[in-house]
């Protein structure tokens, strides 16, 4: 009983969309950005167990084999062209392989490369978000735009996650296109999901772009990522995946509350 504790205190795998207590890994990837950036991860972590397992070995042959009592004459080398060469290709090439992925993953996650079908608006406040679907906004007096705020400790009700939880989720279609445009009205924000691999950064008076593809529905959190004063802390983010048919029915039930 003591070691299964244990282990479910030191080696929690995030499994879910949600971050967990002593989490080791990255939660599930939701987006094929997200799953290009756990992939390209596990790249690296390749090559980097390659050069421990080089350089320790390298350490412990130099000191096995040059101490004292097996050679008392050491032998004096000022160059060494072959090595030299070695040592000096042999990491470019290392980085090459690493740069091909790195430039291919970054060139996706710049600017929106397909057009959305559906564009929505993150605007930070301090402390919360502010969300527009502009597709459906017709006039000024109609248009799909709501707060999201973080639902107080004291509300929380069973299964839900504290300082994660809001009252106005972001709904989107699952399996769609989207372009989201991120910005603030007052200081810096950052508007980040680690389970769809996006970090936007808003920041007043610009418009930065990102594009999102959740493969599944689901429901996945995340936080203001950029210390934008007192409650940063409490500016939680939620997206809920959803059928096509159920994002209709919502963006409907939405525009008739807020014409009422």
């Amino acid at each position: 009983m003591i070691l299964r504790s244990l282990e479910c205190r030191f080696l929690t795998i995030a499994l879910c969309d949600a971050a967990e207590p002593w989490q080791l890994g990255f939660q599930d990837a939701a987006t094929p950005m997200m799953q290009g950036i756990i992939d390209l991860h596990h790249d690296i972590f390749f090559f980097l167990i390659l050069i421990l397992v080089f350089v320790l070995w390298m350490l412990v042959r130099a000191l096995w084999h040059f101490n004292e009592q097996t050679n008392p004459i050491p032998q004096r080398i000022v160059h060494g062209t072959t090595i030299e060469i070695i040592w000096t290709i042999f990491p470019s090439v290392i980085l090459l392989f690493i740069a091909i992925p790195s430039f291919a993953l970054l060139y996706s996650m710049d600017g929106v490369l397909v057009d959305p079908a559906i564009t929505i608006k993150a605007i930070g406040h301090q402390w919360y978000w502010t969300y527009e679907y502009s597709d459906y906004n017709s006039s000024d007096e109609q248009s799909l735009t709501f707060d999201s705020y973080m639902i107080p400790e004291d509300d929380l009700e069973l299964g839900q996650l504290r300082l994660l939880e809001v009252d106005n989720r972001v709904v989107v279609p699952a399996k769609t296109h989207l372009r989201m445009i991120v910005t603030s009205a007052d200081v810096l924000h950052s508007w980040a999901v680690p389970s769809l691999g996006v970090k936007c950064d808003a920041v007043p008076g610009r418009l930065n772009l990102t594009s999102i593809l959740v493969q599944r529905e689901g429901v996945y959190y995340g936080q203001c990522s950029e210390i934008c004063g007192t409650n940063h802390a409490f500016m939680p983010i939620v997206v809920e995946a959803v059928t096509l048919k159920d994002y209709a029915d919502w963006v409907s039930n939405q525009l008739i509350l807020q014409t009422n």
